[in-house]
């Protein structure tokens, strides 16, 4: 059974940058659109001559449909989902594709009621087969796959979750000259029942561990000395703070800073193990994560062939010099 219609990608400028969600957001749409062997094409809500949308073409982006005006509908989400189902009606569009954000996860419903569409959210996986297109999830925490099966018959609206977008340009994928338009609504709109008026960033010293964007974790390699200026350079850093379960035994932090698949299963972008040997238990709950980066004295830790990078340092020499350097950048005295 094919899909009928185009897919509709939304990649949102924060701050009139496109940034890693938006660059995965395009790299996963050209792979979408290969799987189910469809158009596709990118909405934005920012101006036509924004220079950010010359980096489109990279990922193969065929067209850009710019919304007018539509920088000022990014405060007003239940405005701007009446505005994506009439672009969606209008480009005649089978699938509209979200990243799973606070904006995306807030549109998603919307766009889904007012086009009577089917809806998935945090979408891991999609296959094509003979009744229609498999999508799956995970559901419960990461320990279980729920699959759905789209039967094609009425629009699909999808969000994907930001630990599933890689920035990574796929062969098949070729560089394009994307087509550009603007587009407005024939008629006004108008519903706003809500108003963003601010947005208040979370604060990682206290953000749950599943949703921090950069953690430094803590292992046995570290005694009380280092512990202590580990979690001071977590403060200057402005980074989350985890454990290993030996560190969480002897008391030194509570449960919610456990990092592994008995505390907290992890997929930040950055995530530095200091003084951690890397059981399978721990490498099985941050596994995920972007980028790992691990210290450990002992060059043969099992962690080391788990990470991206590798030093093989003493964390009582190394801690205090890090300190030093980052009091110094910060404008403190070292």
């Amino acid at each position: 059974m094919g899909v009928n219609g185009k897919i509709l990608v939304f990649v949102d400028l924060p701050g009139g940058e496109l940034d890693e969600t938006g660059r995965g957001l395009l790299s996963y749409g050209a792979r979408l659109a290969g799987i189910l062997d469809a158009p596709w094409g990118v909405a934005v809500a920012a101006p036509r001559e924004s220079v950010q949308l010359t980096a489109f073409g990279s990922y193969g982006t065929p067209t850009i449909t710019c919304v007018e005006d539509g920088e000022s509908l990014l405060d007003t989400p239940a405005l701007l989902g009446k505005y994506l189902v009439q672009l969606a009606k209008d480009e005649l569009a089978a699938v509209i594709l979200l990243p799973h954000n606070d904006l995306g996860a807030t549109l998603a419903p919307i766009v889904a009621h007012e086009l009577k569409a089917a809806i998935m959210t945090e979408v891991v996986t999609v296959r094509r087969s003979a009744d229609g297109v498999q999508l799956s999830r995970k559901a419960l925490g990461v320990r279980v796959a729920e699959t759905r099966t789209w039967d094609c018959r009425r629009p699909l609206v999808a969000t994907v979750p930001l630990r599933s977008l890689s920035q990574v340009l796929m062969p098949t994928v070729r560089s394009s000259s994307p087509s550009l338009a603007g587009w407005r609504p024939a008629a006004p709109l108008s519903g706003a029942s809500a108003t963003v008026t601010s947005r208040i960033p979370p604060d990682p010293q206290t953000v749950d561990l599943s949703e921090a964007e950069v953690i430094f974790s803590a292992g046995k390699g570290c005694d009380p000395a280092t512990f202590e200026q580990l979690r001071e350079l977590c403060k200057l850093l402005n980074v989350s703070f985890g454990v290993t379960r030996p560190v969480y035994d002897l008391g030194w932090s509570g449960f919610e800073r456990m990092v592994g698949q008995t505390g907290r299963t992890v997929t930040p972008r950055l995530y530095v193990a200091l003084g951690i040997s890397g059981s399978m238990h721990h490498v099985g709950g941050i596994k995920d994560s972007r980028r790992i980066v691990s210290v450990n004295c002992d060059s043969k830790a099992p962690v080391f062939p788990n990470s991206d990078e590798g030093f093989v340092a003493d964390l009582k020499e190394l801690l205090p010099r890090l300190l030093d350097q980052v009091k110094v950048r910060i404008g403190g005295a070292p």
